[in-house]
C-alpha cells in the first residue's frame, strides 16, 4: 500500500524483505540473548528478537539535508517495530549511510542497521554479577535482502546495497563506525569475552515437507587434544514470523563425548506428531541449540530458523487458449499428510479468463490426489494470470499460479 501511494505521488519505490531481521529493543546494535546457568535463554531477560523476514519501502529522493553522496534509496517503513521521538515512524534512512556505517544521520538509521548487520551476543550472569559473554554470531542477521526484479516475478539480490560482503574488514569497519557514532548506552563495559577456540558447534535443519518428519544434526569440532564431554540441550519451537513463540513443541537433552581432533555429528529427529498440531500460517520453526563443555563450563549457543515447505497446487490448461472460445482448466492437489483432510475449500480465479469459482470437498484421504476440472470462455487477450488456493483447517497458504497467454480470434 506504502509502495503504492509513494508512486502515485511520482516517488520511485519498491518493497524490500529482509531475512533473519534483527528487532534490537534497546538500541544498542546489538542483539542480547541472556542465558541462565544451563545454558537455556532466559525469556524474562531476552527482549531483543530475531524476526524470520520482515518488509519494508525504499523511496529514490534527494537528500539535501545530508552530506553529498547520501541520496538515492532511502528505507521508509510502513510497519514500524519500535518508535521514534515518541511516535510509530521509521525513515527515510539513507541505504548508502547504513551501508558505511554512517548511523549519525536521520532518520532512525541506527535501528535499520540493526536489523541488518547487528551482532547477536550470547551471556550470561556469574554469581558475582559479573557478565560474561559466551559466543558472538557475527553472520546470523540480514542473511539476505531482496526486492522484485523489475519486468519480471523473480527476486533481486540487493544485500549488498546495504552491507560490505559479510566477515569482510570493510564490513567490521561500518559495525565500528555504526557503535562509535550510534550506541545510546554501552552494555559491554562490565562483560568479559573469552570465546571457545577448541570446540566449534554448528547444526543444519533438513529441508522437509509438511507433514514428514525430518532431522536436525548438530555437529561438533573438537580441535584440541583433550576429550570432551558437552551437556547439549536443543528446543525447538513453533513461532509467528515476528519471532514471537507460540509453544516449544520440542526438548531434547543428550550428552555428547567429544574425542580429541575430531568431529561428531549427532541426529535430532522431529516428528510430525509432534508440530502438526500447533503449526500456524506459516509454518515456521526456530531451533535453539546449547552445549555446555563440562570440563571448562564454557557455553555454546546458536539460533536457526526454518520454514516447512508447504505442498502446492498443480494448475493446467487443455485445448487452445484463445479469446471467445471455450478452454479446459484443471487444478491438481496431493494431500502429503497421514491423515486426512476434512472440508477442503479451493478456490480458482484469473481476470480476463474466469470468474473467481469455488468448490468444496468433504474429505481428502492421506497421499491421495485431488482433481477439480472446468470449463471457461477467456474474455480477453494477452498475458493472463490463474491462481489457485487450497484452505481447510490442517492446511493453509497453499497456492498455485499460472501465466496464460490469450490470444486474439
Amino acid at each position: 500500500l506504502f509502495a503504492t501511494v509513494l508512486r502515485c505521488l511520482g516517488i520511485p519505490a519498491r518493497l524490500i524483505t529482509n531475512y533473519s531481521s534483527a528487532h534490537d529493543n534497546n538500541a544498542n546494535l546489538q542483539l542480547d540473548f541472556f542465558l541462565d546457568d544451563e545454558g537455556k535463554v532466559d525469556t524474562k531477560l531476552t527482549k531483543d528478537s530475531v524476526w524470520n523476514y520482515h518488509c519494508w519501502n525504499e523511496a529514490w529522493m534527494t537528500r539535501p539535508d545530508l552530506p553529498v553522496g547520501f541520496g538515492g534509496w532511502q528505507v521508509v517503513d510502513g510497519t514500524p517495530q519500535e518508535t521514534s521521538d515518541g511516535m510509530y515512524r521509521c525513515g527515510p534512512a539513507s541505504v548508502q549511510a547504513i551501508k558505511h556505517g554512517h548511523v549519525c544521520f536521520q532518520f532512525d538509521a541506527p535501528f535499520v542497521y540493526a536489523e541488518v548487520n547487528s551482532d547477536i551476543v550470547y551471556s550470561r550472569k556469574e554469581k558475582d554479577g559479573t557478565q560474561v559473554i559466551e559466543n558472538i554470531d557475527r553472520t546470523h542477521i540480514g542473511q539476505l535482502i531482496v526486492t522484485k526484479e523489475v519486468g519480471g516475478d523473480g527476486m533481486m539480490d540487493i544485500t549488498e546495497e546495504y552491507k560490505f560482503q559479510e566477515g569482510s574488514e570493510e564490513e567490521r569497519l561500518a559495525l565500528d563506525t555504526a557503535v562509535m557514532y550510534g550506541v545510546k548506552k554501552q552494555t559491554t563495559q562490565d562483560t568479559m569475552y573469552h570465546p571457545q577456540t577448541d570446540v566449534d558447534m554448528e547444526f543444519q535443519v533438513q529441508k522437509a515437507v509438511l507433514g514428514s518428519d525430518f532431522k536436525v544434526t548438530i555437529t561438533f569440532r573438537n580441535k584440541s587434544r583433550n576429550s570432551y564431554t558437552a551437556t547439549t540441550y536443543l528446543s525447538g519451537n513453533i513461532v509467528f514470523y515476528t519471532g514471537v513463540t507460540k509453544n516449544e513443541f520440542k526438548k531434547h537433552s543428550f550428552s555428547a563425548k567429544l574425542e580429541p581432533s575430531s568431529s561428531s555429528t549427532f541426529d535430532v529427529v522431529i516428528k510430525s506428531s509432534e508440530y502438526l498440531n500447533d503449526l500456524l500460517d506459516q509454518a515456521s520453526f526456530h531451533f535453539f541449540v546449547t552445549a555446555r563443555i563440562n570440563e571448562t563450563g564454557k557455553i555454546l549457543a546458536m539460533q536457526k530458523a526454518t520454514v516447512l515447505e508447504i505442498p502446492t497446487l498443480r494448475i493446467k490448461t487443455q485445448g487452445e487458449t484463445v479469446a471467445g472460445k471455450q478452454m479446459s482448466v484443471t487444478v491438481e492437489f496431493t494431500n502429503p499428510l497421514k491423515q486426512t483432510l476434512e472440508n477442503v475449500t479451493l478456490r480458482l480465479e484469473g481476470p480476463g479468463v474466469l470468474r473467481t469459482m469455488k468448490k468444496e470437498f468433504r474429505q481428502i484421504p492421506a497421499n491421495s490426489t485431488l482433481i477439480w476440472e472446468l470449463k471457461c470462455i477467456p474474455k480477453q487477450p494477452g498475458l493472463r494470470k490463474l491462481i489457485a488456493s487450497l484452505n481447510c483447517d490442517a492446511l493453509r497458504h497453499v497456492y498455485g499460479d499460472l501465466k496464460v497467454q490469450i490470444q486474439k480470434p
